[in-house]
């Protein structure tokens, strides 16, 4: 077999590149296929193109081992989805940004709906620190569980689209009761304030949740729908290159990134002012106005959309699939039990060609789609190191927040200095898309998911031991020395700027490994379970905000200086040991993402497999 560069069988990558039924390609078109010898056959490649019915030329197993890989085109029906995605975040960062203030502090002197002006404090239903830090605590982690349901609704029964559609009217009616909550006759009772906020914020979640898992596979697959698989592009230069899917997805999801953090922006800055001068009623309805106009977004560019119909039980067959593999090899010791699972006729002896007449009669799908089962699975374990990553990031919600405030902030409000973040997002998901990706493209440099993964790890590391250096000379230089934040305390003699080396290595993490994320978790999961295998990914924050909860008494002072060290520590470990568990599934990428698509599309769909 001919082998590329990274050692991925290319004879298989060229039969998932040659057209094959079912594909976007219809049967009729199939016979006007012809082949381009473009020389002699070789004993180590074959060197014959292939060509639709289109013109478009698909590589040949020496042009994808040799030829440079570009993106393709983004279509515009993903641009509607990405800006429906900036509406939600900017609904969801603009309300949630003014939770605390509402919860903990009381109404000012004076004020009905809890406006304070230039020089007070906003608030509403003055229920103190620990109310504020109880709720909005569930309120993350409720958002970050609800997409597990989300996923599975629509995956099983609903689809992507309507149950995104119906998602949002569930966000909806909890914006409307988020409303209610801050309208001064409410307020005047903050029991019955609370209660309305309380409901609200679960209907809320569950519209999040049913919303996030959804949305980003929706806007990958309008470019994977139509180019599946690589095709030659000859740029104007003359050169020939490969477009790669797998490369313009991660543009798509960079993009789609930046979106999520302009809307995220906007609202938080926005709301944080609107709350302050106006009043938290306003604060709710901005961002409510905006997502509203959603869902007539979606519905008007329905005709445009490529969607993939729900399929059924799946989740359930390939959960019975991995319990079938598992038979025999169950051990009372874990560590036995866990190389039996990496043994390498794992899946092979699952497959319905080895099994033959022996088969079970749940077992209605092919070996490819136990080949896809096996690579979403292998994205599940990528995904369980993230909650560390998490960890180091959800500083910059919290803590550092609390730091910013015992340093001259110059004028600048303390809970502002995190956009920081979002604002350098926007500027460096170009660069790195324009100028960063395509340098290491053309040098020869594989920079695979996993890879950038890794990195992510390494620069959420590194931004917590420039949190925790910063910290430490609050301590030195301060008046008050590992007191900071006692009253009347004056602020150390550090300018809050220089928050602005964490925030910048967080956003290059963010891009390395949270986009990153998103995108293997599509690439990877088999395409009748993307919303789930996202919720997987998204699931995993949920379970960080939890491990949070330990590191609870170190999150004051004087213990700052050990909480950023400690999880610079932890993310550290975890980026190493992250990649020595992995370094091998990396050198399967191409392989993995050129699995042919199975004709088992589930109970619904399917195409020549017989369907129980």
């Amino acid at each position: 077999m001919t082998s590329g560069p990274i050692g991925l069988d290319l004879a298989e990558v060229s039969k998932a590149n040659a057209p094959a039924a079912p594909s976007p390609i219809d049967e009729k078109d199939e016979k006007h296929l012809t082949i381009v010898d473009d020389s002699s056959q070789s004993a180590s490649a074959r060197k014959e193109s292939v060509v639709d019915a289109d013109g478009k030329e698909y590589p040949t197993l020496e042009e994808i081992g040799s030829l440079r890989r570009v993106c393709g085109s983004v279509p515009w029906a993903a641009y509607t989805i990405a800006f429906v995605e900036l509406c939600e975040r900017f609904s969801y960062y603009g309300t949630t940004i003014v939770f605390v203030n509402f919860i903990q502090n009381p109404l000012p002197d004076g004020s009905t709906t809890g406006s304070a002006g230039t020089d007070g404090q906003a608030g509403a239903l003055g229920l103190g620190q620990r109310a504020s830090t109880g709720l909005t605590t569930f309120n993350s982690m409720w958002a970050y569980f609800m997409p597990l349901v989300g996923a599975y609704m629509a995956d099983q029964y609903w689809g992507r689209y309507k149950t995104i559609q119906i998602s949002i009217f569930i966000a909806i009616f909890g914006h409307i009761l988020l409303i209610i909550s801050t309208i001064p006759p409410v307020l005047k009772h903050p029991n019955g304030a609370i209660a309305c906020f309380s409901v609200g914020l679960i209907i809320f979640g569950i519209g999040t949740g049913g919303f996030k898992p959804n949305i980003s596979p929706l806007i990958a697959e309008q470019y994977e729908t139509k180019h599946p698989r690589q095709y030659i592009k000859v740029q104007k230069s003359g050169e020939r290159t490969i477009v790669d899917p797998t490369m313009t997805i991660s543009r798509i999801y960079m993009y789609f990134y930046m979106m999520i953090n302009i809307g995220a922006l906007i609202g938080q800055i926005g709301m944080v002012y609107a709350e302050k001068y106006v009043g938290f009623w306003l604060s709710f309805v901005l961002p409510t106005i905006l997502f509203s106009f959603c869902p007539f977004i979606m519905f008007f560019m329905k005709k445009n959309y490529a969607m993939r119909p729900p399929t059924g039980s799946v989740l359930a067959k390939a959960l019975k699939l991995w319990g079938f593999a598992m038979r025999g090899r169950w051990s009372i010791n874990p560590f036995k039990t866990a190389k039996n699972m990496r043994a390498d006729d794992f899946w092979e002896s699952v497959k319905p060609s080895r099994l033959g007449p022996a088969k079970p009669v749940w077992m209605t799908f092919d070996d490819i789609w136990v080949d896809e089962v096996r690579r979403g699975l292998k994205a599940c374990t990528v995904f369980l190191w993230y909650p560390i990553y998490w960890l180091a990031y959800n500083q910059m919600i919290n803590n550092m927040v609390s730091q910013a405030a015992t340093m001259e902030l110059h004028g600048a409000p303390n809970d502002l200095i995190n956009n920081i973040d979002p604002i350098a997002l926007v500027i460096f998901i170009p660069v790195c898309d324009i100028f960063l990706y395509p340098f290491l493209e053309r040098s020869g440099i594989r920079f695979t998911p996993l890879k950038r993964i890794t990195w992510g790890f390494g620069l959420s590391s590194a931004s917590m031991i420039a949190a925790c250096v910063t910290q430490y000379y609050i301590y030195k230089l301060g008046g008050c020395g590992t007191h900071p934040s006692s009253k009347d305390c004056p602020p150390a003699p550090i300018n809050v700027w220089v928050q602005t080396i964490p925030y910048l290595l967080i956003a290059f993490s963010e891009i390395f490994a949270s986009i990153t994320g998103l995108e293997y978790a599509f690439t990877k999961a088999p395409k009748n379970m993307r919303s789930v295998v996202t919720a997987v990914f998204l699931f995993m924050s949920a379970i960080s905000y939890a491990i949070g909860e330990a590191f609870v008494s170190l999150s004051a002072d004087p213990l700052l200086v050990w909480n950023y060290g400690i999880i610079s520590v932890l993310a550290a470990i975890a980026g190493v040991g992250f990649w020595a568990a992995h370094h091998k599934l990396d050198k399967e990428e191409d392989k993995l993402n050129f699995i042919a698509e199975s004709s088992f599309k589930g109970r619904r769909h399917s195409f020549g497999v017989s369907n129980a």
